[in-house]
């Protein structure tokens, strides 16, 4: 029931937000592995509560509210991949990036959750975790049990 939720849920992001790009989660691991070229900027557009509790190496949290984005601005050279817990905040924000001008802005289909639930890594503090903060007690039922913090 969980993956036929998720994959409902995704569809109904790529309708809300048409023109944003998205990459998925295999295609992220290959672009993280890929040393011959740039990595890419990872941005967590989820609460500093959820952040702290884990995120995927080397991303950097931004307020998915914020109007400033001259500090993402610099990263131009490289792609940058928006993500939350399921995609709908990274999405928002990626769509106002791509409106600023910005270009190869990507939202990570089915956020950290889906990450995770492929049991790919995350981290708390530079040290490999297995807990996501669930969000909230409804969205956390499309993160797989074993991950889950007690925190909501």
């Amino acid at each position: 029931m969980r993956s036929l939720t998720f994959n409902f849920l995704k569809l109904l992001i790529r309708f809300q937000f048409p023109t944003v790009e998205e990459i998925n989660c295999n295609q992220l691991a290959q672009l993280l592995l890929d040393s011959a070229k740039l990595p890419p900027l990872l941005l967590d557009a989820r609460s500093q509560t959820e952040y702290a509790v884990s995120h995927i190496k080397t991303a950097v949290r931004i307020d998915p509210l914020t109007d400033d984005l001259a500090a993402v601005a610099i990263f131009q050279d490289r792609p940058i991949v928006v993500y939350c817990a399921v995609g709908y905040r990274s999405a928002k924000l990626a769509q106002k990036l791509d409106e600023a001008g910005m270009k190869c802005i990507y939202n990570l289909s089915g956020g950290i959750f889906q990450w995770a639930n492929e049991g790919r890594p995350i981290f708390q503090n530079g040290h490999q975790t297995q807990l996501v903060h669930p969000y909230n007690a409804i969205w956390g039922k499309l993160l797989k049990a074993t991950y889950h913090t007690q925190e909501c």
